[in-house]
Formats: structure tokens, sequence, C-alpha cells
């Protein structure tokens, strides 16, 4: 990175805390800005909070959220590459799954990836990117390996008016990359698709059931296997893995006619 250094605008000192100690880990060299005050010629990025991002009218600005240091990063290491670049498009490759990963294109670069934390975080990433770079479109492509989580990705991508994708994976060139998210991901995003313009129907199959219920045992030690009813809820993003155990739990330790 040489010489560059990436810029904290906030007065919120949890949020500066951790940022901070995030990116110096990651050992970047961190300014400290004041609102309405010049930012240094070294300053390739500024990092700032949703509530004072209004404040900040510097090109390359980041929002960060507590808790969210990865998207937080993964957002300024696009800043740093796109402005570069100059392209008008961002191409984001999606490979759905419980956790799935994505890679951001500009042209032919990679310049960020990463694992969401579920299909509908995919979202966020793409919000995170349009405030990031509102001269460029941001577009997105989702592979079919997982058509619920696909589902539920296009889904959540649509209602905030993301142009969406669906690739055949067929046509890509997965082969050998399966296990790797990022992988699979740029091979996603570099395979044009059919656009999606209605909410896709989700439709949870048996055998994806099963699997979840295999995976809650597993999960859980062996102690819990969530009932057919739950793990549907959970593949349609209406609960978390984690609350469908302790629903279950909860639900296994109450005496013979207590309300569950």
């Amino acid at each position: 990175m040489g010489a560059e250094s990436i810029g904290i605008l906030t007065q919120d000192p949890a949020l500066y805390g951790e940022l901070a100690r995030f990116l110096r880990d990651k050992r970047v060299s961190v300014v400290s800005l004041v609102p309405g005050r010049r930012v240094p010629g070294r300053v390739s990025v500024v990092v700032t909070s949703e509530e004072e991002a209004h404040q900040c009218s510097f090109p390359k600005t980041v929002v960060a959220r507590s808790g969210r240091m990865l998207e937080a990063w993964a957002a300024i290491q696009v800043a740093r590459e796109h402005a570069e670049s100059g392209a008008s498009e961002l191409l984001v490759g999606v490979d759905p799954g419980h956790r799935p990963g994505y890679a951001v294109l500009d042209g032919e670069r990679c310049v960020g990836s990463g694992v969401a934390d579920s299909p509908e975080a995919i979202a966020l990433i793409g919000v995170r990117l349009r405030q990031a770079f509102p001269g460029s479109e941001v577009r997105f492509r989702v592979g079919n390996g997982d058509p619920v989580r696909q589902a539920r990705t296009v889904n959540a991508l649509l209602r905030l008016h993301f142009p969406v994708e669906r690739v055949d994976e067929r046509h890509t060139t997965l082969r050998g990359r399966r296990g790797n998210d990022t992988l699979s991901a740029m091979a996603i995003a570099t395979t044009p698709g059919r656009r999606v313009s209605r909410r896709l129907d989700l439709h949870v199959t048996p055998g994806e059931i099963q699997n979840l219920q295999a995976v809650s045992r597993e999960r859980s030690g062996g102690r819990i296997t969530i009932p057919r009813a739950i793990a549907a809820a959970v593949l349609e993003g209406e609960l978390s893995l984690g609350q469908a155990l302790e629903t279950t739990a909860r639900a296994k330790r109450a005496p013979p006619g207590a309300p569950r």
C-alpha cells in the first residue's frame, strides 16, 4: 500500500477504536479526521459512520458499522482499486449457500471478496457498494447451485432494486473450484446470466429439510434434531439455525402441557 493511509472520520469513540484496531492489525496506516477540515493527500479512503457520512464529501468514502469490520474492509479494498480504473459498473458474483461467497469485479480484476453471514446479507454488501460508488452501477450475478438460497439472495436484492442475473453454473468454469468461495463467486461473476425481474418462489424439498436436520444434530453434538417445520422455516430465511436449535431445546425442556 506504500505511503497511503486510511482516514477515520467519526466522533463515536467505540466505532473509532474498533476501526483503528482492525486497520492496524491489517498493517494499514490510520489518520484521524475532523469534519470540515481538509483530508491529507496521503489518505486514499475515508471511513465513517452511517450517521456522519453526510459530513464527508471525499470521493472515496466507506460507511462502517460496529461488528462488521470485514464488510468495511471489503468496501475499502474495492474503493482503493475501483477508483483507478474509472469503470462505470461493478459486477458481484455470488455463490449461494448458508454463508454465500461473493466476489466484486472491476472489469477483469477482482477488487474485493468474502463470505456473507446469510443470503440476505448479500443485499447489505450491495448497499455499501452503492453508497461508496454512486456513479457506478452495481450488478449481481447469482449462481443456481443452491436453489432455495439462490431465491433468498435474489429476492433480497430485488427488494432494493439491484439488477440481478441468474447464472447457470453448468456454463461456468466451476469444476475444481468447489470449496473455494472466492473462486466460485469469481467464475459466476464472469458468466452472463438471465435477468430476473420478479421475485422467485421458494421451493424447499424434503431432501433439503433432511440435510438441515442432519446439520442440526451435528451442530448440537447429537442432542437435537430440529422438526421438519422449523427446518423449513430456517431454509426460507424466517429463522437462523441457532434460533431453531434454541427453540427446539426450549420445547424439549418444557413440562408436558406447558406453552411452547
